[in-house]
């Protein structure tokens, strides 16, 4: 057995982020680590890797008692971990990327030709043969970022256990299907690969090993072939999740939002579209087709080149204040840098916009913004200590959940949703879902750009493909399937 936890434990104050976490994963093998977001997953992943240390348990590498003291002992003891968001130094080229932290010195001066040897050994494992070495990080696609992160962690010859947590999230369709087979290659080559990943059909598809956290502790293991997806989803949430993907009856009213030849600076071109009261239109498409600049030439984040933006028949400029007032809110995809305010509290977060109704003077009152938050933490089942827990501190799936509390505070009609799920778990994403149809139901307008094609056939009613800018036809949804639409974004 490659890879042995026995009853790891690990809190964070009184938090208990571990309570007896075991798993074996086999030389060679591909093994899926699953579970919702807040089931330990990170915390176990940083132990394993030296960010962190066990409270109490057994780690074993290779039948050897193993404790990773640092990152760079466990490095050396030969486990590695791509994280879900990698840190790069993105003006520095991919040859001082791979090997940044761990350049072979000679002298006081790095050895320049033993890290050219190292990093193309690395990069070859991984088919990063079309950038070069001297290319700046700043210049290459988001795939080619993350297969220079997968390179970075290979470029250690003593890899044996590689963790690569949520890889495909930020990949297209044929990138996925280039990574998948770099890990069978590298399980061919006895490399354990711990795969973290909320997308059930790529576990399907890549690991043979599994097994399943839920609020810190391991509740399941086995061999992927003897699982149905029904069963692990049940054994992620706790509950059986009966209907992933909710409909209620909707009746569209009239329009509420019309794009007339809406173009921006470079993204997108010539758009026209239409969106009406209790529907969800769909936007489909690859990564840099113009989906994310969209969104944001509608609510005024980018500079529209030409065209109109009408929210109830009235034209409205190209100004978030303006499509606020219009009761228009925006989702970012990118909960970090723009959705979030992570140094505050649940409840600033929830009523940052809106603060003028909670108190005199355009003062929120502390009390009426706990008040507030307390609210929606009940309705979304946002799991946390209370509404002044600081957001930072919550997983991926309740910080989305709190970042649409925000604009259900705002009680906006038309919510512009960017990758609304992006990087939550199953259980989250059913809420999110569920969420979305009771705004459909009770008369709201949602368009909402997703890279996941089966969610896109599951809760719209119609359907867009963009390619390189340009939008084609919202057709209905009995139109569109998963298949037919990945060939129309691939253009």
């Amino acid at each position: 057995m490659r890879l042995e936890l026995r009853e790891l434990c690990k809190s964070f104050g009184a938090a208990r982020a571990l309570d007896g976490v075991s798993l074996s994963a086999s030389a060679g093998a591909v093994h899926a680590v699953l579970g919702e977001n807040g089931a330990g997953k990170s915390t176990l992943m940083k132990i394993l890797s030296g960010a962190e240390r066990a409270d109490a348990g057994e780690l074993r590498l290779d039948g050897a008692p193993f404790r990773a003291e640092s990152p760079e002992a466990a490095r050396r003891a030969g486990v590695s971990i791509v994280y879900q968001e990698p840190l790069f130094c993105p003006d520095l080229s991919v040859r001082e990327n791979v090997l940044l932290g761990h350049e072979p010195m000679r002298g006081p001066f790095v050895d320049v030709e033993r890290s050219t040897k190292i990093a193309e050994r690395a990069l070859a494992q991984v088919g990063g043969s079309s950038f070069g070495l001297d290319t700046p990080l700043l210049r290459l696609a988001p795939a080619d970022r993350q297969l220079v992160s997968i390179a970075r962690a290979l470029s250690n010859a003593n890899c044996k256990v590689l963790i690569l947590d949520e890889p495909t999230s930020a990949l297209t369709g044929a990138d996925t299907e280039r990574l998948f087979d770099i890990v069978r290659k590298l399980a061919r080559q006895g490399v354990t690969v711990l795969y973290i990943s909320h997308f059930l059909e790529e576990v399907e598809r890549i690991a043979s090993e599994y097994t399943v956290l839920r609020d810190g502790r391991s509740v399941a293991s086995g061999r992927v072939a003897d699982a149905t997806r029904g069963a692990l989803v049940s054994l992620m949430a706790g509950r059986t999740v009966t209907e992933l993907f909710p409909r209620s009856p909707r009746t569209p009213g009239e329009t509420v939002l019309e794009l007339r030849d809406l173009s921006g600076r470079r993204l997108p071109h010539q758009v026209s579209l239409s969106l009406r009261r209790g529907e969800v239109v769909g936007i489909a498409g690859l990564v840099g087709s113009g989906r994310t600049e969209l969104l944001r030439a509608i609510y005024g984040l980018d500079a529209r080149a030409a065209g109109q933006v009408r929210v109830n028949g009235a034209e409205v400029k190209a100004l978030p204040v303006a499509l606020s007032t219009h009761k228009v809110g925006l989702l970012s995809e990118d909960r970090k840098g723009e959705g979030l305010a992570e140094s505050l509290s649940i409840a600033e977060n929830i009523t940052l916009s809106g603060r003028a109704a909670l108190g005199p003077w355009g003062l929120a009152l502390p009390g009426r913004s706990r008040a507030a938050a307390a609210r929606w933490i009940a309705k979304l089942g946002v799991r946390c200590r209370g509404p002044e827990q600081r957001v930072g501190a919550l997983s991926g799936g309740n910080q989305q959940k709190v970042a649409l509390a925000r604009l259900l505070e705002q009680d906006v009609d038309v919510l512009l949703l960017d990758e609304p799920t992006r990087g939550i778990d199953v259980g989250s994403r059913a809420d999110i879902y569920r969420l979305i149809d009771e705004l459909a139901a009770r008369g709201k307008a949602v368009l909402m750009v997703s890279s996941y094609m089966p969610e896109l056939v599951g809760i719209c009613d119609r359907i867009a493909v963009m390619v390189r800018g340009h939008l084609g036809p919202a057709r209905p949804v009995s139109e569109r399937s998963e298949h037919a639409l990945l060939l129309e974004a691939t253009g």
